[in-house]
């Protein structure tokens, strides 16, 4: 499917747009990485969506939930299978709330059937999205909200390092969307990009596979011509 709409989410009153000069994404830069994007509308709600085990997550208490969830999920490595292969993850213990967001969601299943939705060679791949109207439920059914940035544990935007992209709307605190995550190809890392995103994790095996994905073939807004799908996302020992 070749058809992409972005639907921006309000957040909130106080977000306002962040003007970063490196971070903005155009044809002539293909160095940057951009905000949270979903393809499809936000389904309104249902009855049944309310009898979830888990809250509805916002702004006012994913932090706290994410808090107490972590101390009892700590699981931080997982396997990503994709249509080229399989790429295995640590997350990182320091950066605790994009861990537990990370594990939750894959708990949850979201991962499960979204895309690398975004390409650029020698650069970055970009997954957690979709072209796909049930990745809106999903993300109905979990909630809106963001996470602030983690950006003082000395982690680097290295090659294989894995980090969380900001949120739809661009705003002064460089909040990051829970939803998406990407992953650094360049040879040599991409360091100008930290303190801007929070580097949450790293590849520990299936960078072959990481690059096999970044020679795909993309059209001008860096959407591979052929999807790239996440079969599963699963947490391993």
């Amino acid at each position: 499917m070749r058809f992409r709409f972005v639907f921006p989410m309000i957040i909130g009153i106080g977000l306002l747009f962040l003007n970063c000069e490196d971070k903005q994404s155009s044809k002539k830069n293909k160095t940057t990485v951009v905000k949270d994007s979903i393809a499809a509308p936000t389904p309104k709600k249902t009855k049944t969506e309310n009898n979830s085990e888990f809250p509805r997550l916002t702004d006012a208490n994913a932090m706290e939930f994410f808090l107490e969830y972590e101390k009892e999920n700590k699981e931080n490595k997982a396997r990503i299978t994709t249509d080229f292969g399989i790429i295995e993850i640590i997350l990182y213990d320091k950066t605790k709330f994009h861990r537990a967001n990370f594990v939750y969601l894959t708990k949850r299943q979201y991962f499960d059937g979204t895309q690398f939705y975004r390409v650029v060679k020698d650069f970055v791949i970009q997954g957690g999205s979709s072209d796909d109207y049930d990745l809106a439920k999903k993300r109905q059914k979990i909630g809106k909200y963001l996470l602030p940035p983690d950006t003082k544990r000395g982690y680097t935007h290295k090659r294989g390092a894995v980090s969380m992209p900001s949120g739809e709307i661009e705003n002064a605190y460089k909040l990051a969307s829970p939803f998406q995550f990407f992953i650094i190809n360049r040879q040599g890392g991409a360091k100008y990009l930290d303190g801007d995103y929070t580097v949450f994790g790293e590849v520990t095996s299936g960078m072959d596979v990481v690059d096999k994905i970044n020679s795909v073939k993309t059209d001008e807004g860096d959407w591979p011509l052929h999807n790239v799908y996440i079969r599963k996302v699963e947490l391993i020992d």
